[in-house]
């Protein structure tokens, strides 16, 4: 795509800001940072726009830019905190009842407690594929690391996060029992 020119840069890149929003919001947590983020993401594709055409995939780019933009911005705040991740949960449950909302609100804080506590690099790539729904090569473009890398990370992650919620769930229905017993 030698000498793109504004309408072709309107048409191709910008529709990707809303993800590119979502992605740096979740990194960043802020969103007028994640705001600022994507201007300067648009900012340097527009600058290299001429050579824009030698990536496999333009959006993929676009991520590992902001990925990049956002990871620099949190180095002298904090580690990398990927976010809420109740929408990983069923929204169709009974908002009415308030012991299942309970229960489900519970079970989105224990994920959000499972999931700070893995590396950044699980967190980003579980967020990537899971909530992104990006595919293998799209999360290795973004990383900078090769598929099988990315499968060894994300199943790590997920068999890390099912053990956390068994015990979870072990315990939480063991002492909701004993308390039930001593109630009755």
């Amino acid at each position: 795509m030698a000498n793109m020119d504004a309408n072709q840069f309107k048409e191709i890149v910008l529709p990707m800001s809303g993800k590119l929003f979502h992605f740096a919001n979740l990194l960043l947590h802020d969103t007028s940072e994640a705001e600022d983020a994507v201007q300067e993401v648009c900012m340097k594709l527009w600058k290299i726009r001429d050579s824009l055409d030698k990536y496999n995939s333009m959006e993929a780019f676009a991520m590992k830019v902001t990925r990049n933009w956002c990871l620099d911005r949190l180095k002298a705040r904090k580690p990398v905190y990927v976010g809420n991740y109740s929408a990983l949960y069923d929204s169709r449950s009974d908002g009415t009842d308030p012991h299942k909302l309970m229960e489900k609100t519970d079970r989105a804080n224990m994920l959000n407690r499972i999931l700070d506590r893995l590396p950044e690099q699980q967190r980003l790539i579980i967020q990537l594929r899971e909530l992104e729904s990006l595919e293998f090569d799209q999360i290795s473009e973004i990383m900078d690391l090769n598929v099988n890398a990315i499968r060894v990370s994300l199943f790590r992650a997920r068999n890390k996060i099912r053990d956390e919620f068994l015990k979870y769930e072990q315990n939480g229905h063991q002492s909701n029992k004993a308390s039930a017993g001593k109630i009755l």
